[in-house]
Parts: C-alpha cells; sequence; structure tokens
C-alpha cells in the first residue's frame, strides 16, 4: 500500500489488545463495586473507563471518596489476583502476529495502565513476554492514558520516532493517548470497546483481529 507509513516499531496496548481479560477485570469491578460497595452498576458502566488509571475509575464509583477508593481498590486487586492465573490468555493470534511482527524487524513494547507487574505477569503467562522487552505500566510514568506521555516513554525506551511508532489499543483511551503522541494508531476492535467508540476518536486503523491489522501495513506473512 503506498499511502501506509513507515513503521518501524509497534507498541500495544494490553487488557484487551494483547491478551484476553475482559470477564476477569468484569468479575473484580461486579464483585467490589456491586457487591461491595453496593452499587447496581450495569457490565457497560463498571467497563466503560477501562484503559484508564484504576484510581480515577475507582474515585468515579466511589463519588469521589479517595480514601474509600483506595480500599475498593485492594479489594479489587485482591479479587483479582484470586480470578487471573486460571483465565488469562492471549488472543488466538495474538503470538503468531508478534512472530510476523518480530521477523519483519519491527521492535515491540506494551504501554499499560495496569499496575507493571500484573501486566508482566499476564503477558508472561499468555506465553508471549518474550516478544515485548519493553513494558510501561501504571507506576512506570507519573502521566497516563489519555495523556500522551506513557507512549511517548514507550517510543524512547525503544528507540524510535513517535510517527513511526504504532500504538494499538481497543479502548477510546488508547487512541486519544496515541494521537497525542502523534503515533499513527490502530483500534482493535477485537477488545472491550464499540466500533463506534473507537471510530470517534480517529484511529489511522480499524481491524477485527490483529492478523488483518497486519495485512493492511503490509507487513509479510
Amino acid at each position: 500500500m503506498s499511502d501506509t507509513p513507515q513503521i518501524d516499531a509497534v507498541l500495544f496496548d494490553c487488557d484487551g489488545t494483547l491478551i484476553d481479560t475482559y470477564e476477569i477485570i468484569l468479575a473484580s469491578m461486579r464483585y467490589s463495586i456491586n457487591e461491595v460497595l453496593g452499587k447496581s452498576c450495569t457490565d457497560a458502566e463498571l467497563m466503560h473507563g477501562v484503559g484508564t488509571p484504576l484510581i480515577d475509575q475507582m474515585v468515579h464509583f466511589c463519588d469521589g471518596n479517595r480514601a474509600l477508593a483506595d480500599c475498593i481498590i485492594q479489594i479489587y486487586r485482591d479479587h483479582n489476583d484470586i480470578v487471573h492465573d486460571a483465565n488469562v490468555r492471549a488472543f488466538p493470534d495474538t503470538a503468531a502476529a508478534l512472530e510476523r511482527l518480530q521477523a519483519a524487524g519491527i521492535k515491540m513494547g506494551v504501554v499499560t495502565s495496569k499496575r507493571h507487574a500484573m501486566a508482566a505477569r499476564g503477558l508472561e503467562m499468555s506465553g508471549i513476554s518474550p516478544f515485548l522487552p519493553v513494558l510501561i505500566g501504571h507506576d512506570d510514568c507519573e502521566t497516563h492514558k489519555p495523556q500522551p506521555g506513557p507512549i511517548l516513554l514507550g517510543c524512547e525506551m525503544l528507540g524510535t520516532a513517535p510517527a513511526r511508532t504504532l500504538y494499538v489499543g481497543d479502548s477510546p483511551y488508547d487512541i486519544q493517548a496515541g494521537n497525542a503522541a502523534g503515533c499513527p494508531t490502530a483500534a482493535a476492535l477485537w477488545g472491550m470497546f464499540s466500533a463506534e467508540e473507537l471510530a470517534a476518536q480517529s484511529p489511522t486503523y480499524t481491524a477485527a483481529t490483529l492478523t488483518e491489522l497486519l495485512d493492511q501495513l503490509a507487513i509479510p506473512a
């Protein structure tokens, strides 16, 4: 494709993009918010803020009470630790797509709003961590998505220019952050948000699978 920009690197969001953790997150949100906090939120309401820092999500559900939000975060994390390992997995074509990018000489990394240690754990248990030497977690950067700071840090660690570094994510906050960083962006339609929500953020690419995205980028199969 003559109008396809040259890509030297790809940075990925983690949950909903590389690994399928929707049900894991939802189960912990249902428990911590509806059962413990006593709310009656729908699944859509519980998942609306996924992709932003957990503290921001919990402050919202706790009506601005930061101290209560800190308590609910710990309850969420304790529950998440219990259900995580038995259920975490990569999306079906993730490993093959990462192999394809590696063979093409494309650098790769992850920028996520998840804690570094927990993200590393999920990537390792999914069998894809060897492809992803750079990992920026929530606790690795002072600013967070939808701000561009973590993605710019990822570019710096990879040694690539933002304009030649694709950011792939499944949430509107991912696309906002990537666009703000000056990166081409790709909306992962296989993740947690609707095509309409993602299209509203004007991603450079949209794809139903990671394999389809690589085909659009003309990455050799």
